[in-house]
């Protein structure tokens, strides 16, 4: 809204309203207003669910070998999240962007699925929550939403990066075709050639390879948003563990979608240049600065814990976003701490259920999601079963290490996920 009001003024002259039209200007100020939000509106709202015994259901705090009882500390966290990422945007934000319009609608949306199910636990005392089959549910409807959206609206276009050759074939010179196109395109790490068509590897459909094309791209946002939403999900088990791992693939992502919306670092970059994607910096610095905002209060010891609120909200919106800019190829480099989160669940569920067919007790790790396997003494586990990797890690880790360890294993992928648009 403001930028609206400040963009009205500049056509009256007046001095200073011209900055609102930098994207700089406006995604640092939305850092700055989406952290001060978070932290103010957090110690109020902690102490509101402390007043009405808006507490988490008890963790097993059996495994915590340092003991640590969280017990009775507020949870739906998420909501200081959501909040201090709607306030800027809607302040600094250009609203009638496609791409910002499909943020808050995906933010507000995983916001309402991760509150049902806390409202579940915490208020109703039901530990199960939300079933699981109504999670994905919402989630593969969001998938269907921001893939229909990106198929049928005319302002989601891109300009495809081409390679031209001068002087003979001895200098090649990446640029970008004039004309702004739907594209079902996506960038795809290694590869010279780094453009991907889902349209293309549907040619086997014949005339009807474009549809075919855009229906694998929707099934790929289908698959990526709940794989990612439900990897953040596993990944929130510890005391800023989600935050700051969420925190650190945002920061990676903003890279990506200001390289994407400037012409000139795309094709430096040699990648497509997508316009109007400047607008999701801006959401990115909000989501950054209410994250840290949220991690004074959920830096260990918790004082509140950001529940399926935050967990389910800020993994889906991570990956809208990395649809939006055309790099959801990316996400198992970039995400690689949820898509490990993720499998180390399915692996132990398949191992567990073979053994049990069998009659006999037997998992691969001590505790999964992986970060509480780091987390556990050999004498804390049931002595009845076989566990393949027992011994895995020698003693236990603090949470505390966990954590800054696990944030450390991010900043490498993330790294790592910049640097392969140029390793080729």
């Amino acid at each position: 809204m403001l930028y609206y009001l400040f963009r009205f003024l500049e056509q009256w002259g007046v001095p200073g309203s011209n900055m609102w039209s930098y994207i700089s200007f406006r995604s640092l100020l939305a850092l700055i207003v989406a952290l001060i939000v978070s932290a103010w509106f957090g110690e109020y709202f902690i102490k509101w669910m402390k007043r009405h015994n808006i507490t988490e259901v008890q963790r097993d705090a059996k495994i915590d070998p340092f003991g640590v009882q969280k017990i009775n500390v507020p949870s739906m966290g998420g909501i200081i999240i959501i909040v201090a990422i709607l306030v800027p945007c809607l302040l600094l934000g250009r609203l009638r962007n496609i791409y910002m319009i499909l943020m808050l609608v995906s933010l507000v949306w995983l916001g309402a699925l991760g509150f049902i199910d806390d409202y579940i636990k915490n208020y109703k005392k039901n530990k199960a929550g939300l079933p699981g089959k109504f999670k994905i549910l919402g989630q593969v409807l969001l998938g269907l939403f921001v893939g229909l959206v990106l198929y049928a609206s005319p302002d989601a276009k891109i300009r495809e990066n081409v390679e031209v050759q001068y002087e003979g074939g001895t200098r090649t010179e990446v640029v970008h075709k004039s004309e702004a196109v739907k594209s079902t395109k996506t960038t795809i790490p290694f590869l010279k050639n780094n453009n991907l068509d889902y349209t293309e590897m549907m040619a086997w459909c014949g005339d009807y390879k474009g549809i075919a094309g855009w229906i694998l791209f929707v099934i790929m946002t289908v698959i990526v948003i709940t794989a990612v939403s439900n990897g953040a999900n596993l990944n929130d088990g510890m005391d800023g563990m989600a935050a700051g791992n969420s925190a650190i693939i945002c920061i990676a992502l903003g890279i990506l979608a200001y390289v994407s919306s400037h012409i000139e670092y795309a094709a430096y970059l040699n990648i497509m240049y997508i316009p109007g994607s400047q607008e999701l910096v801006i959401f990115i610095c909000a989501m950054v600065g209410a994250l840290i905002g949220f991690l004074w209060y959920n830096a260990y010891p918790a004082q509140i814990f950001m529940g399926d609120t935050g967990s389910l909200t800020i993994g889906g919106v991570i990956a809208v976003l990395a649809v939006i800019i055309h790099k959801e190829l990316l996400v198992p480099i970039l995400c690689g701490v949820f898509l490990v989160e993720s499998l180390s669940v399915i692996l132990q569920v398949r191992y567990f259920q073979t053994g049990k067919r069998k009659g006999v007790c037997r998992r691969l790790f001590k505790r999964t999601p992986i970060h509480d396997n780091f987390r556990m003494l050999p004498e804390q586990l049931d002595p009845n079963c076989h566990y393949v990797l027992r011994n895995w890690p020698h003693g236990a880790w603090h949470e505390s290490k966990i954590t800054v360890r696990f944030w450390i294993v991010t900043i490498i992928l993330a790294a790592t996920t910049i640097i392969t648009l140029k390793i080729r």
